[in-house]
């Protein structure tokens, strides 16, 4: 999924690689990628968002043929637009605001609701930063004797599908990824109090809808 950059298309340059990318941080990544066009340091920052984003973009879309692709318009897109990235900010908001943008205009067109993902995704927390337990740690969080077993599990998820769309929004970017409120705010482009609002209101449709 990765070679979001087909060869040819980047500077040239040795075959030398840099040691320890892994200590690099993103931004560093970024910003020597952007000096340099080293396409290992590239590669390095599509590797470590590979999971985490595409399991994002399956929740906002709905399935994994468009995530893919979306994922693919987000990093050729980070790549095209590399030099309004502000040096001093942090990579990942920037990311995934670049990625939920792409992912709501591909939504739109095809006019339906987005699933925000499969069942034994929500029972087993695969692919989420802090899996579906954190759902529940909320400052209004859901009782947790509603969610005991799978067949609640998937009322649950039922439950989130059904909120609009700016809810889910909400609960995929600061529950399933842990952003906090100010980098959701970035990624969703509102403002910080915001996000807290339709938190709030998120958990109350939920909790309504479980009872």
């Amino acid at each position: 999924m990765y070679s979001v950059i087909e060869t040819g298309t980047m500077c040239d340059f040795s075959s030398q690689r840099f040691d320890s990318l892994s200590e690099w941080s993103d931004e560093d990544l970024l910003l020597e990628y952007r000096l340099t066009s080293r396409r290992e340091l590239f590669e390095e920052l599509v590797q470590r968002y590979e999971r985490p984003l595409f399991a994002y973009l399956c929740r906002t879309i709905g399935n994994a043929e468009d995530a893919e692709e979306v994922f693919q318009s987000a990093f050729m897109k980070v790549h095209l637009k590399i030099e309004l990235f502000e040096e001093g900010r942090p990579f990942r908001p920037w990311l995934y605001r670049i990625a939920t943008n792409i992912a709501i205009d591909r939504v739109r067109r095809r006019q339906n609701f987005p699933k925000i993902s499969t069942e034994s995704d929500l029972e087993s927390g695969e692919g989420d930063s802090f899996g579906f337990g954190r759902l529940l740690a909320g400052n209004e969080p859901l009782p947790a004797d509603y969610v005991d077993t799978k067949e609640q599990i998937g009322r649950l998820h039922r439950a989130i599908t059904e909120l609009p769309e700016q809810l889910r929004e909400v609960l995929n970017v600061v529950y399933f990824q842990g952003f906090t409120y100010r980098d959701a705010a970035e990624v969703l482009e509102v403002p910080f109090g915001t996000v807290k609002t339709r938190l709030g209101i998120a958990f109350k449709k939920l909790n309504s809808a479980l009872k």
